[in-house]
């Protein structure tokens, strides 16, 4: 009797898994979401070149700032000992 019941019940599961596996609307919901993660790829791979830019971008800024502050040092000096010499 209890195998009966279990051999019913192996069966019946086994049914109701296969024929949910084989509908035509869960196809296309796997599909849509593929289409979405490969879209969503597509962005991230766009936004990873543009951070890598910016950050590129933002290296060459600090130095160019870097350079002016040390031309401004250079300058500064200079003017220091010009008026250090200067006298009346």
């Amino acid at each position: 009797m209890n195998k009966k019941v279990l051999m019913i019940a192996g069966v019946a599961m086994t049914a109701l898994l296969g024929g949910c596996a084989n509908t035509t609307a869960l196809e296309e919901s796997v599909a849509n979401l593929g289409n979405k993660v490969d879209q969503l790829s597509a962005e991230v791979g766009s936004l990873k070149s543009e951070q890598s830019m910016l950050s590129a971008d933002v290296k060459g800024a600090k130095a160019a700032s870097m350079d002016a502050q040390a031309e401004a040092k250079r300058a500064n000096d200079r003017l220091d000992n010009m008026a250090s010499s200067y006298k009346k």
